[in-house]
């Protein structure tokens, strides 16, 4: 009798590919975006020292490439789902920096009406499906957009951030297997910064090879320079063409490093300032494609200064409007309420 053909009638190559080389306008691209949200996360941090910001604020510097890159091999239609630390997702994804700053601020201008705060924000326009300060939530809930795009067929996928810590809850297991069951277009990208809460990697996880926590699904998976906005790039292409196709999901552990706390609360004393030091100096995405730009000749010092000063108007204009606007009326404590 002839062996049972394997479910999987296409094998994805799991070995990362070289970072692509980006044309002038992709490299100013990536610039714009990830200075954009480096800066609006500097701003975000001030503001929350001067009392303007309440409650949890959780910073995503350091981490932008990620979100940038992915974004830049996404097309219209793509959703986007993540967990507290969503503010570069938003702006990334283009959503107004004065709805995100004002409802940081809890304000009526804010994308929540000033009643999400930090961690939850959406945008159905942008396709931003939040913003979820549940650890891991939004795991199951983006494989139920993945579960829509397979049972309408728009050929749309889903990208699903979460973090090391929350890779190692039940649900994000559960997730998987039913995404790779139903052969949904689930792309779970696991931004690995090195530290949970306050707790590395390896003191927490079993396993530190993120990328391998679908095998026993028979998900593929890669790790990827989360610091290199190209290597992002090039994994996310391969990913979202392989879930676009029909072949289910796929895993990208993006290696990457927050420079701040957990939150605003978090003195972040477990790491040295000589680990987060080195990193800024060998690793950061923003310098890296700076770096490129002048030595390719794409851009001046001038001319990057200019695109610094048009970010940092854009922010002072978002920190302004958050400052000035009305908070919500009280009746707004009644409205988008399901009983």
């Amino acid at each position: 009798m002839a062996a049972a053909a394997s479910p999987r009638s296409k094998q994805a190559s799991t070995k990362p590919d070289a970072p692509t080389e980006f044309t002038r306008d992709q490299e100013l691209l990536a610039y714009r975006e990830m200075l954009l949200i480096r800066r609006f996360e500097e701003k975000a941090g001030q503001m929350y020292g001067m009392g303007l910001i309440g409650g949890f604020c959780h910073l995503y510097i350091g981490q932008e490439a990620v979100v940038v890159g992915m974004q830049m091999a996404s097309r219209e239609g793509d959703q986007v789902i993540t967990g507290y630390r969503d503010h570069g997702h938003m702006l990334a994804c283009g959503m107004d920096a004065k709805g995100v700053m004002a409802e940081l601020t809890g304000r009526r201008g804010g994308l929540s009406k000033g009643k999400g705060g930090s961690m939850h924000m959406f945008s159905k326009e942008k396709h931003f499906y939040g913003g979820h300060g549940i650890v891991a939530a939004q795991v199951s809930l983006g494989t139920g957009l993945a579960f829509a795009n397979h049972y309408r067929g728009n050929g749309n996928a889903s990208m699903i951030y979460f973090g090391d810590g929350a890779a190692n809850q039940g649900q994000v297991y559960e997730s998987f297997n039913m995404a790779e069951l139903w052969k949904l277009p689930a792309v779970y990208v696991i931004e690995n910064n090195r530290y949970a809460m306050g707790t590395s990697v390896n003191r927490a996880s079993a396993q530190q090879d993120f990328s391998k926590r679908g095998l026993s699904f028979n998900i593929p998976g890669e790790q990827v320079d989360g610091m290199d906005v190209r290597a992002v790039k090039a994994a996310a292409e391969k990913a979202l063409t392989w879930a676009r196709e029909g072949n289910g999901p796929y895993i990208l552990e993006m290696q990457t490093y927050r420079y701040r706390g957990h939150s605003m609360s978090d003195p972040a004393k477990y790491r040295s300032k000589e680990e987060v030091q080195k990193m800024r100096e060998e690793h950061d995405p923003i310098e890296q494609v700076r770096g490129r730009l002048l030595r390719e000749k794409y851009a001046t010092e001038d001319e990057l200064k200019q695109i610094d000063a048009r970010v940092r108007a854009v922010v002072a204009e978002a920190a302004e409007f958050a400052t000035n606007d009305p908070e919500p009326d009280p009746s707004e404590l009644w409205t988008d309420i399901v009983l």
